[in-house]
């Protein structure tokens, strides 16, 4: 990890294309194109409104979440500074690297949200104590 963490300005959106037909739609991520990171895992979160999910940090992986359902809100944190970011179209990628808290609000029963990250699990990635994640920022700064 280098000494320059990442900020809250580092987060951001993408928009995805999207190909609209009388039969439907396709919404398209590549990567190297829309998706900066080589694709090393994928997964799925589907939660009631008003459910909140997330809660941690990541010392190095980078996520693209992209609410394929419904609408969710992912408060993104960086020790200092908080920002609220809404994804509710299939069409719209939310990009936030390693370093930044995030917690994710569903917003309409059904909501699922699609996160693609740059590395596959890995337990000891996940920082889950908020006090920790401002001790980690801190001693990255040092």
């Amino acid at each position: 990890m280098t000494a320059d963490l990442f900020n809250l300005s580092h987060v951001r959106t993408i928009d995805l294309p999207r190909h609209a037909r009388a039969d439907g739609e396709v919404v398209v991520a590549e990567a190297a194109a829309q998706v900066p990171f080589r694709i090393e895992r994928m997964f799925a979160l589907a939660a009631p409104i008003g459910a909140k999910r997330g809660h941690h940090a990541h010392r190095l992986c980078s996520q693209l979440m992209i609410c394929v359902s419904g609408a969710v809100g992912v408060i993104c944190e960086d020790g200092s500074k908080q920002k609220t970011f809404t994804l509710d179209r299939r069409d719209l990628a939310l990009l936030v690297p390693p370093g930044l808290w995030n917690t994710v609000e569903f917003r309409h029963d059904g909501s699922v949200l699609v996160v693609l990250c740059d590395r596959v699990y890995e337990a000891h990635d996940y920082i889950r104590d908020y006090a920790e994640f401002l001790s980690f920022r801190e001693s990255v700064h040092a």
